[in-house]
């Protein structure tokens, strides 16, 4: 087989440059916006290349800064990636080895995926050097369930030097319930299992649209997976997987992120490539807010239908409101006359960036008490995971640190809805997982100085 050649990153390099972008808000957003692969399946379908040896074409990969992380772990471990002249990217992991620990480090250090690398290394080479985990600080977000998942199919851990040492002969297929239906874990057990030994039967499991998406991904290389409604996965190991060519979910997150800048600043936002079925709960909560969308076959418009109002809002796993939609339904919510509540009980730490909203004007009080329907794993813990958005109320500009990805563009979102001009230091969260984001805010209209 010929050497894949690594194409040169089209990524904007942010290195050697001030890290910050100026908004002028207080317009509406008027235009198109165009909404690729999302984010939190590329990568994890990325790593399943790394369970064969053949081709594996993925298509509507969005250049990202994590597709670049993951890209550079593949690498690292033998593989190969390329991005083609059409956008689709092919990846060939011929001949795979544990990375040496210290170049992990360098790569690593931005993502949380790297954990994910554990099954398909354990089968291809009977090792893996997994590092801490990197990521957005939006909570504890621990890894003992993946450990204790690889463990449950028979891999050894050892605890290193910022990391673990994994090893094992031969994975076996096990029972395993999670304490808790985490989206990494469910992945980790779906890579892991499809090439062990036996049945696996995991309860309690993540059934997220981009865990679906994984899926596919691995029953199109041979994989047995049956999903039942009671959040059971079944997983029939196989002797052997081979390559796939996929086009990945369009990304809900990014589109919601849209859909709250347009009903925000009172404008009118076309998302082509948007889908229905996985915005469902949260479409339905934008039009009780007062949004409104049309739905076609290219994609999905989003605007105001009526004057905003207040809503309560419990975030929970899918098919519940996902917490990637609160924040920046928050800063929404604050355009809404009334008082709205938003529970979070995914992640503790999720509020943390409501202060600086508060900097620029908007009234949003957090409680450590669940004022939600139901009492949630936080409510006896003191995290102030409940919050109180009255509206509505005037936003003005100011000067804004991004602490991660979601956060950002509801900053952003915030410095479109403000009057004046806001700086949005740390752009390179938004980065990560938002492709060519200042190219889109200029094409709805908005002045950047970038």
């Amino acid at each position: 087989m010929g050497k894949i050649v690594i194409e040169k990153s089209a990524l904007p390099s942010i290195l050697g440059k001030n890290d910050s972008i100026a908004i002028r808000g207080g317009k509406p957003l008027n235009g198109e916006v165009v909404v690729r692969g999302a984010k939190n399946a590329i990568s994890k379908e990325m790593v399943a290349a790394l369970l064969t040896s053949e081709k594996c074409v993925l298509k509507n990969v969005p250049n990202i800064e994590d597709f670049e992380v993951v890209s550079n772990m593949i690498r690292a471990v033998g593989g190969e990636v390329a991005r083609q002249k059409n956008g689709d990217i092919e990846i060939i992991a011929e001949d795979i080895h544990p990375v040496d620990k210290t170049e992990l480090h360098k790569i690593a250090g931005k993502s949380r995926i790297p954990v994910l690398f554990a099954g398909p290394l354990l089968h291809r080479s009977g090792e893996a050097f997994i590092p801490e985990l990197g990521g957005c600080r939006i909570g504890k977000r621990p890894v003992d369930f993946h450990m204790k998942a690889l463990a449950a199919l028979g891999a050894k851990i050892e605890p290193i030097e910022k990391g673990f040492h994994i090893t094992a002969e031969k994975l076996k297929g096990a029972k395993i319930v999670l304490d808790y239906p985490s989206v990494g874990a469910t992945e980790q057990i779906l890579l892991a299992a499809v090439l062990a030994e036996g049945i696996t039967e995991l309860s309690n499991a993540a059934i997220e649209p981009e865990i679906m998406d994984l899926i596919a991904v691995l029953q199109k290389m041979g994989a047995i997976i049956s999903v039942d409604t009671d959040r059971v996965i079944t997983i029939q190991g196989v002797a052997a997987l081979h390559g796939y060519d996929h086009t990945v979910l369009s990304d809900r997150l990014e589109t919601a992120s849209w859909a709250c800048a347009a009903a925000a600043t009172n404008g009118r936002i076309f998302v082509r490539g948007a889908k229905q079925y996985p915005l469902m709960t949260f479409l339905n909560k934008f039009r009780q807010v007062g949004g409104e969308f049309t739905i076609s076959e290219e994609g999905i418009e989003f605007f105001r239908g009526r004057d905003l109002t207040s809503i309560a809002i419990e975030t929970d796993v899918f098919p519940g409101f996902s917490t990637d939609y609160q924040q920046p339904f928050v800063v929404l919510l604050t355009q809404a006359n009334g008082a709205s509540v938003i529970h979070e009980t995914v992640y503790e730490k999720r509020f943390g960036f409501v202060e600086a909203l508060n900097k620029m004007g908007a009234h949003i009080q957090v409680y450590r008490e669940c004022l939600g329907g139901r009492t949630c794993r936080f409510g006896q813990a003191n995290h102030e995971h409940s919050a109180v958005i009255t509206g509505l109320t005037k936003l003005t500009g100011a000067e804004i640190e991004i602490p991660d990805l979601r956060a950002g563009f509801s900053y952003a979102i915030a410095a479109l809805t403000a009057e004046g001009e806001t700086t949005l230091k740390n752009i390179h969260h938004i980065y990560r997982g938002y492709e060519n984001f200042t190219e889109k805010l200029k094409a709805l209209g908005v002045v950047v100085i970038d």
